[in-house]
Parts: C-alpha cells; structure tokens; sequence
C-alpha cells in the first residue's frame, strides 16, 4: 500500500549533542533559510519498527501549519534526490515547541543566562532533574545556577536538556 509520507531515512547525528552540521543538514538549511525560515533541529529516531526524519523549522512568530506544509512541499524533493539511505522512514516537520530541547552547540549559545531543565542518567545531590539558569558551558560541562549555587554537571551525564517556558 502506498503512503506518501513514508520516505527513504537520510542519516542524520543521533547524538544527544550533534556535532557539526552535516553535509544533508546543510544542503536542508540552505534551502529552509532561502524560504523564509530557520533550521533549529533535524532528528532521526527509530520508534518501534519505523525510522522517523523529524525536522524542527522557526521563524519570527512562530510557526503553524502552513509553513510546516510549505517547508515539506520544498525539501521532499531535495531529500529524495539525495537517497543516501535505503531504509523506508516518515518525514515530519514541525515547530520545535515552545520548550526546546537543546542538543547543539548554537543551541547552548542561544540559551546562556535563560532557564532550562537538565535530565542526568545518573544523580547529582540527590536530583536525576535539574532546573536552572545556564551560565555557560564547554566540551566538557555544563554549568547551571539552582537556587543560589552553581552546579558543574558533565554533558556525558546529561541525557536530555531543554528550554524552560514560564507559564505564568
């Protein structure tokens, strides 16, 4: 049976911390930018027995449901001309939300001083969950501010890490 959003995967890191855009990446971001949009992530995951090519696409005021349509219309061409991979995978492109997670480098930027919550494999003080302020970073540690004291938690113990949004 035929399903137009099942595709071929294209590899993309899997890295909790993506390391330098890939060449794909790269190709995809030319082409998101040219429209009027930011790449913010590109995800490839496999759930179950499906591979997932998620893409996480911004613009100034955020982004509905035309524009993940318009950003699909434009690179579904690009990603079946590249075909580097042969395994069947479902295109998705979406906002990355109002709480981000952040897996990069630019990401890390974008996020010192504001508040985000860090998941450990392993705890820190008692605490697998961290939520404070991100004073800054290296290749090695993240450090974060909770309630006054500066906590240095190294990225390989860090399992996810995300933006924080105040509801109130």
């Amino acid at each position: 049976m035929y399903n137009p959003f099942l595709r071929n995967p294209h590899k993309f890191s899997e890295l909790p911390f993506a390391p330098k855009d890939t060449a794909n990446e790269e190709l995809l971001e030319k082409t998101i930018n040219d429209i009027g949009y930011t790449l913010y992530d590109v995800e490839y995951a496999k759930e179950g027995q499906n591979y997932f090519l998620r893409i996480f696409i911004d613009k100034d005021g955020g982004i509905d449901l035309n524009d993940c349509e318009k950003v699909n219309n434009v690179i579904t061409d690009i990603l079946d001309e590249a075909d580097p991979i042969k395994e069947q995978y479902f295109l998705e492109v979406s906002s990355p939300g109002i709480e981000r997670v952040i897996r990069k480098e630019k990401h890390l930027k974008e996020n010192v001083g504001n508040e985000i919550e860090v998941s450990l494999f392993t705890a820190i003080d008692g605490k697998k969950q961290l939520v404070g302020i991100l004073q800054n970073y290296d290749n090695e540690n993240i450090n974060i501010i909770v309630d006054e004291k500066e906590i240095i938690i190294p990225r390989k113990s860090i399992s996810l890490m995300k933006t924080v949004y105040n509801w109130e």
